[in-house]
């Protein structure tokens, strides 16, 4: 089954990897604007549905309105692409706000510059959440567990330790009462997983889509959408700059934002031409991405959304403590 969505994004684990793969190298990212008064913005992706405001805003002349040429090239995980955006390989580059707020808390400074994907205001109030939700946590066909309060002392696997998953599961288990510290956390592969799933060798099964659909079909049953229910709504994925890029080329990256909101608004309202140019892009059957759930391209960053991760970071323990952070994180339009 092919791998693709958000599930790179989920393997993303808290330190700063600083291998790239199939991604440019150049010694000046945001050189000179070219001869035409075009700038040149090197952006980091990672493969996402998502990505698909990014070619809209190419094909659709945003970019270009506001003098800009952008070049995508593909970074093997978010910390791969912070740490090139961060050492000014990339102009700007795709990581969610875990990956993020990790790389905050080492003293790596960023600055947020768009919204790249995330949930709607209304999302919490879908009656099934697996609509606006890519993400499940699943146990077997038999499995006497209903609810995630149940799986305290149980065996869930995830992707990668201290990753997406395993924070917003462990919210979950939390918030119904349950201790995510007396969980046996395992990691397994998506495909290993729901096979293990099926066999019962594991309790539960952290898994974003495809991968949900195929669990489900084996009679698994949803008792969580982690994604949703931890970050409630607002932007997830981010598109950030280094603190110095972000200095230096602060009215190109504002230029950039202008463009990805303008695409974002564009691929809300035009869902299915969105989902047909991120099927060319990943590479993944329109199918596939039709049948997963809702994507949604926020067109602002609200410093609230992001201080609540922050918070549920340091609640669980995943971060030592809060990441002072202010208004001034956000690269804003003055």
């Amino acid at each position: 089954m092919k791998l693709s969505l958000r599930s790179m994004a989920l393997l993303a684990v808290g330190s700063l990897t600083l291998s790239m793969a199939a991604c440019s190298t150049g010694n000046d990212p945001a050189a000179a604007p070219t001869p035409g008064g075009s700038t040149t913005l090197k952006v980091g992706t990672i493969g996402l549905t998502s990505d698909a405001a990014i070619e809209l805003a190419k094909s659709k002349g945003y970019f270009k309105e506001e003098g800009l040429t952008v070049e995508t090239s593909v970074v093997a995980n978010p910390p791969a692409g912070v740490a090139a955006a961060q050492s000014g390989q990339l102009d700007l580059t795709y990581t969610p706000s875990i990956p993020m707020f990790n790389a905050l808390s080492q003293g790596v400074p960023l600055k947020i510059v768009a919204a790249a994907d995330g949930y709607s205001d209304e999302a919490m109030g879908k009656s099934d959440l697996t609509l606006v939700d890519d993400t499940a946590l699943i146990v077997g066909k038999d499995s006497p567990i209903a609810s995630v309060g149940e799986l305290e002392g149980k065996t869930i696997s995830v992707p990668a330790r201290k990753a997406q998953l395993e924070v917003t599961i462990s919210r979950a288990v939390q918030q119904a009462g349950g201790d995510p510290t007396k969980i046996n956390w395992i990691v397994l592969d998506f495909s290993s997983a729901v096979q293990s799933l099926k066999q019962g060798r594991i309790d539960a099964a952290g898994l974003v889509a495809p991968f949900t659909s195929k669990a489900v079909a084996d009679g698994g049953k949803v008792v969580s959408s982690p994604g949703v229910e931890f970050f409630e709504k607002g932007a997830v994925g981010l598109y950030v700059a280094g603190e110095s890029t972000a200095t230096k080329k602060a009215e190109q990256l504002r230029a950039f934002a202008r463009a990805i909101n303008k695409a974002n608004a564009y691929a809300n309202e035009n869902h299915d031409e969105a989902l047909e140019v991120a099927a060319k892009l990943t590479d993944t059957p329109l199918e596939v991405l039709k049948n997963s759930a809702l994507t949604f391209w926020p067109t602002e960053v609200r410093l609230a959304d992001i201080q609540r991760v922050d918070t549920r970071l340091a609640e669980l323990g995943f971060l030592p403590k809060e990441v002072k952070i202010d208004d001034s994180l956000i690269l804003g339009d003055k």
